[in-house]
């Protein structure tokens, strides 16, 4: 990734992590809800943990067991990592991984916030995963490695710290086919988790020659539409698309966000939503693996 990309990544996500956003905002739950949390997971948790950033759920689909160690690339605020701490209780250990600081603060807040004992978080890019080797039972990642410049040394990462027979429950964002030029140059749409994805084969092909085993990646069908809901929630429209069409331009966003210098995350997502017939080309999928035993 280049320093600018890098710098927009780090630029938007811990704008997002300074805001206001949280569950208690109806746009955000909604988020939530269209790629699979259940209002029941959403109000167990800190509702700051929750910002619309979300594209699966997959503490669903982990089948965490009590006193495992589960580890969460790209933890953001805490959403899944609270989710898993209870899942694998008081003798397991739910551990977040984040590069942005505002995030990691965040997360550390909430945490303290909800009387976590089993937490932690630590600040560091996912292709260098600052644990131990053969120390993890589940990786799980939430709309985080489709980020990763690197996605081969991400996998072999995640490889590293598993141990033998250790699994991979990822939600993330993948290519159905080959985006257009203008989208997949757009630093918006790479910083959005729609240009810095991989087609679904090559998705499967890189965890394989980590060494891999039984990868299954699933199209969830959750419209990744979901995110405008954010920037929408007043109700003044909603993004107009064309099903079944291939991606293309489709019209100008019919909400004007006020003026600014850098629009937020959420802002240019839906700005991008409005343009293009994103679920044409991308889907949110689930990503499952297993580390060989021997």
């Amino acid at each position: 990734m280049s320093e600018q990309l890098l710098d927009s990544v780090k630029s938007k996500y811990g704008a997002v992590a300074e805001s206001t956003l949280s569950n208690d905002h109806a746009g955000v739950k909604a988020v939530a809800e269209a790629f699979g949390y259940s209002a029941e997971e959403l109000t167990s948790i800190p509702a700051e943990a929750n910002m619309g950033l979300s594209c699966g759920n997959p503490t669903a689909t982990a089948h965490l067991r009590p006193g495992e160690v589960v580890v969460d690339l790209g933890s953001g605020g805490g959403l899944d990592v609270f989710l898993a701490a209870k899942m694998v209780g008081p003798e397991g250990r739910a551990i977040g991984i984040d590069m942005t600081t505002a995030m990691i603060e965040r997360a550390k807040e909430n945490a303290v916030k909800g009387g976590y004992t089993n937490v932690e978080f630590y600040q560091s890019t996912i292709d260098n995963i600052p644990l131990p080797d053969a120390s993890v039972d589940c990786i799980i990642s939430n709309c985080v490695i489709n980020l990763a410049p690197d996605k081969p040394a991400v996998f072999r990462e995640i490889a590293r710290v598993l141990k033998p027979g250790g699994r991979v429950a990822l939600s993330d964002i993948a290519l159905k086919h080959e985006l257009p030029e203008a989208v997949a140059q757009s630093m918006a749409a790479y910083v959005g988790c729609i240009a810095g994805a991989v087609l679904i084969d090559d998705y499967k092909a890189g965890l394989l020659d980590a060494g891999f085993q039984h990868v299954e990646i699933v199209d969830s069908g959750a419209d990744l539409n979901a995110y405008a809901k954010v920037e929408n929630q007043a109700g003044c429209c909603s993004p107009s698309m064309e099903t079944g069409k291939p991606l293309q331009v489709i019209g100008e966003a019919c909400c004007t966000p006020a003026p600014s210098s850098t629009p937020s995350l959420h802002e240019e997502l839906t700005t991008l939503l409005s343009q293009y017939d994103v679920n044409e080309a991308a889907a949110s999928v689930k990503v499952y693996a297993i580390k060989p035993a021997v």
